[in-house]
């Protein structure tokens, strides 16, 4: 069986997405500073790795996002704008 481009892909998204719940599950419960500071690290690093097939989908057309609705955008801008503050 071969596997799709776009199975390939998504394959790897989701498990960039486990990656990092797993890693930010570590994090959270790490005692040690030293330990916690190079899980974060390897966190940081599996965002990007997953923001990069993300983009890699989304430019394929994998991935498709619609356009924002702008009153929708305003909504959450004046709901989460405030813990920004």
């Amino acid at each position: 069986m071969q596997y799709s481009e776009k199975e390939i892909l998504a394959d790897a998204l989701a498990s960039e997405k486990t990656a990092t719940d797993h890693y930010n599950t570590f994090a959270n419960e790490c005692v040690h500073d030293r330990v916690r500071n190079a899980i974060l690290k390897c966190l940081e690093e599996e965002h990007e790795i997953q923001k990069n097939v993300f983009d890699e989908m989304h430019s394929r057309g994998y991935y498709p996002t619609p356009a924002a609705d702008s009153t929708k955008l305003d909504q959450v801008k004046q709901k989460f704008g405030q813990c920004v503050k």
